[in-house]
């Protein structure tokens, strides 16, 4: 058998969190079991659907580098296909017409209530004759739900479940605009699709009852079932924005590189021993949803920043560029100069140590553009002590005939020897000097990165201050 999963969102908004680790951990079991991971959008919501959602929920996937296999299924395309079955359905008595109007449902809702009963259709047109059907109402279709016993599933997650069937109700299939209902829609679909696992979160699990009897209704085998916990907040709630419940473009404007995405969300409710650092490749080797657990993860934005920050290290340094560069001309308003872009590339090593996010090392960048203005901290060594110790350096550096990171730390070190100085009351004033900050890579790697004529230039601005 091969296995082929799905992911199926609805396009009424962006790829949310709990969504990005439903796709991952579908896509990673297909790749693990050498089968398939399609692609569905459940866009039969017209009301909401919009092509924008698409659009996001598409990129996303590619931001992600959740490749899928074989063309995007569209599920509103496939409404005649969804009616056929339920008109099949009706004909073999698997199913019926419903005439009851909105205010009847609405009675029912309350004397159920009344009654201390889950709120749903009491079954009124089950066995009656249609003879008896009001004139002029279009009736909807309703599937025929088993009344006694009991239905069990073994979910590959959550184990053994079991459910009453008095607990079902005889959901719409067709409504009376003879548009298909999303119960019936997923199962036939899934059908379609050759689905053998459905993996999703363990907010389904209760449609999984309603849907095991469909598929059985209509002959079909039931895939398995996996349903995974929802991620909640740090602080155990239901995750929301307040948590940083974004969707994954905006973790992408935020700074966050896709493989660092990837990671911590497999580490969501997945485990693989200690390991935290895992690799797309080990990812797929390792991945089994035995490992899944059964309780809720927490999203830490913290963790997720820290990860970030890892693999910004590991990153390829014009892959760096190539994402911080549109970043930093936005800001300056500005395209970057050749002489700009060759500065940023070189200075990139040191750089990417100390950015957590794309964004800050955008941020960062900018001290091979300019001089930032000096802040509270970096003022304080804005005195006229510092600028002789700095028209000092600049006097032994001019006779350097090599700019390299350790020609100037040794002619800086010979010039605080020579002046009585510690290294680090010198090393300070020339980077607040070169930067405009207390807060850079080495000093030594600045002034070797700027080269000797833009290093001057600036450390003589300085004494002029």
């Amino acid at each position: 058998m091969t296995v082929i999963t799905r992911f199926a969102p609805s396009p009424t908004g962006y790829l949310h969190i709990g969504g990005a680790r439903t796709a991952l951990f579908n896509y990673l079991f297909a790749k693990h079991q050498g089968g398939r991971f399609l692609l569905r959008i459940e866009d039969t919501d017209r009301a909401r659907s919009t092509q924008e959602a698409v659009d996001t929920i598409i990129d996303s996937m590619k931001w992600l580098q959740l490749d899928w296999d074989e063309e995007i299924v569209y599920q509103f395309a496939r409404a005649e296909r969804h009616a056929a079955v339920a008109r099949k359905l009706l004909e073999e008595g698997k199913a019926y017409y419903c005439y009851c109007s909105p205010e009847e449902l609405e009675k029912m809702r309350e004397e159920a209530k009344a009654n201390n009963l889950p709120p749903r259709y009491n079954g009124y047109w089950r066995d009656r004759d249609a003879a008896q059907a009001p004139a002029g109402v279009a009736p909807v279709i309703r599937f025929k739900a088993p009344q006694t016993g009991e239905t069990h599933i073994d979910d590959l997650v959550q184990g053994p479940v079991t459910l009453q069937n008095t607990q079902l109700d005889d959901m719409v299939l067709l409504r009376a605009d003879g548009t298909p209902t999303y119960m019936l829609s997923v199962v036939v679909d899934d059908h379609d699709m050759n689905i053998t696992h459905i993996i999703r979160g363990d907010d389904h699990l209760t449609n999984a009852f309603r849907q095991y009897h469909l598929y059985q209704a209509c002959g079909w085998d039931v895939p398995a079932f996996a349903h995974i916990p929802l991620i909640h907040g740090p602080d155990g709630a239901k995750l929301s924005k307040r948590h940083g419940a974004l969707g994954a473009e905006s973790y992408r404007a935020l700074g966050f590189l896709p493989e660092a995405m990837c990671n911590y969300l497999l580490r969501l409710g997945w485990s693989h021993g200690d390991d935290e650092i895992i690799s797309r490749e080990q990812a797929i080797e390792w991945f089994n949803i035995d490992a899944i657990g059964r309780s809720p993860a927490r999203f830490d934005l913290a963790k997720l920043t820290n990860l970030n920050a890892h693999y910004m290290r590991e990153a390829d340094n014009g892959r760096l560029l190539q994402l911080c560069q549109p970043l930093i001309e936005e800001k300056l308003g500005v395209k970057l100069t050749p002489a700009e872009i060759e500065r940023i590339s070189q200075g990139m090593n040191g750089l990417k140590q100390r950015a957590k996010t794309v964004l800050e090392l955008a941020d960062n960048s900018l001290i091979y553009i300019r001089v930032a203005e000096a802040d509270e901290k970096a003022q304080k060594f804005i005195s006229e002590p510092n600028q002789r110790l700095v028209e000092a350096v600049i006097q032994d550096m001019k006779t350097l005939a090599s700019f390299t990171e350790q020609d100037l730390d040794a002619k800086v070190r010979e010039t605080a020897e020579r002046l009585g100085e510690k290294l680090g009351n010198i090393a300070q004033p020339l980077r607040v000097a070169l930067t405009g900050s207390t807060v850079s890579p080495s000093v030594f790697e600045v002034m070797a990165v700027l080269g000797k004529e833009e290093t001057i230039k600036r450390l003589e601005s300085f004494i002029r201050l």
